[in-house]
């Protein structure tokens, strides 16, 4: 049976848009910002736009947390949908937020930094190596929600620190993230990526969520131990189970 938080959908959407539009503004203007300071060096933009996405992560993840939950993602509402945390209505409440509040994102950084507020992506990340990595980036996120869970005040952190972890070990940079994807195919910047490449990224995420869901069901086979993305039931006095 579904469990769904006393706080009304409509609010928890609205969380969810907000939340993810401060998400990708933080991914594409630090992404801007980085290229223009860093001098052609790529490493150094990279490091800068790893740092900023990292931190913004975790301080979002705070703030919304007890409202919504902070998926941010489309992928982990999924996720918590497949084990009761979400229902179908919510979840698609949830990612339709969600790449609304991605594409605002996207658009606020353009205008912040004085750019057109939609420029299809060039940045090419095709090929099988890079959708191979947005499985393993999306695994590895689910994992680490899953596996700090049962600790929701680690679970920001935790996030946060995968991600910037991520950024670097794999070959995507790891977007792990849907609605990211669709919100950084409209930024022909650093963070961009070209529309044509950005399907393959999204069915691997999917995939990647959907392979951590069933190791973990193997690994934490009980019910009180499967509490995917709840942090913001968990945060509610009173909540009716």
């Amino acid at each position: 049976m579904t469990k769904e938080s006393p706080i009304s959908l409509a609010r928890r959407a609205a969380a969810e848009l907000v939340g993810t539009a401060f998400l990708v503004a933080a991914v594409v203007g630090s992404g801007i910002m980085a290229e223009r300071l860093a001098a052609g060096n790529v490493a150094i933009a990279l490091l800068a736009n790893t740092i900023a996405t990292g931190a913004a992560l975790v301080a979002l993840i705070l703030a919304f947390a007890p409202i919504s939950g902070a998926h941010f993602n489309p992928a982990v509402s999924f996720a918590a949908m497949l084990e009761g945390q979400l229902s179908l209505a919510a979840a698609s409440a949830y990612a339709t937020a969600q790449v609304a509040g991605g594409i605002g994102g996207t658009l606020a950084a353009h205008a912040m930094f004085g750019l057109p507020l939609i420029s299809i992506s060039q940045h090419a990340r095709a090929g099988s190596a890079q959708a191979f990595s947005e499985f393993i980036a999306t695994f590895g996120l689910i994992a680490v929600i899953w596996g700090t869970a049962n600790r929701a005040n680690l679970v920001p952190f935790a996030v946060g620190a995968y991600i910037t972890a991520a950024y670097w070990f794999t070959a995507s940079t790891s977007f792990a993230n849907p609605a990211v994807t669709i919100a950084r195919s409209l930024s022909n910047t650093f963070a961009g990526i070209r529309p044509a490449d950005a399907p393959h990224f999204v069915a691997t995420q999917f995939l990647g969520a959907t392979a951590a869901l069933l190791l973990f069901r193997w690994l934490a086979p009980s019910p009180a131990s499967r509490v995917l993305p709840a942090v913001a039931e968990a945060a509610i006095p009173g909540r009716d189970d």
